[in-house]
């Protein structure tokens, strides 16, 4: 066995209109077309292959740590402060990895973790 690509990110939200709003609106992620799933839920296109699933569940955990979390490059690191900043989205400001890469942490509606990274 091979693996060839992450393929999606599927986490668990409390309301997924608010989420779904928070996904496209803030982060600018793309609406994509769902099965017909027997539960609520929303898909978003990350990049070119990659997918963000929203399902429409309670987290289990109402706080999880910053070491859960995953990431999303971004072109410009300074114009992602300005789009969050704008919209009055708390985040940390951008710091330096040892590598160089800078990184932003942010939470979504139900408080999963995001990083928005530009690399080295």
């Amino acid at each position: 066995m091979r693996i060839l690509e992450l393929n999606h990110v599927a986490i668990n939200v409390d309301d997924v209109d608010q989420s779904s709003r928070f996904y496209s609106e803030v982060l600018g992620l793309a609406p994509m077309p769902r099965p017909a799933f027997d539960f609520p839920g929303a898909w978003f296109r990350i990049g070119s292959a990659q997918e963000l699933h929203l399902i429409g569940r309670a987290p289990e955990n109402r706080s999880p740590p910053r070491e859960r979390h995953f990431a999303l490059r971004v072109d410009s690191i300074h114009a992602a402060e300005e789009r969050l900043r704008g919209r009055g989205i708390d985040f940390s400001a951008p710091k330096p990895r040892p590598d160089g890469a800078l990184q932003i942490f942010l939470r979504d509606p139900d408080g999963h973790v995001i990083e928005l990274l530009t690399p080295p």
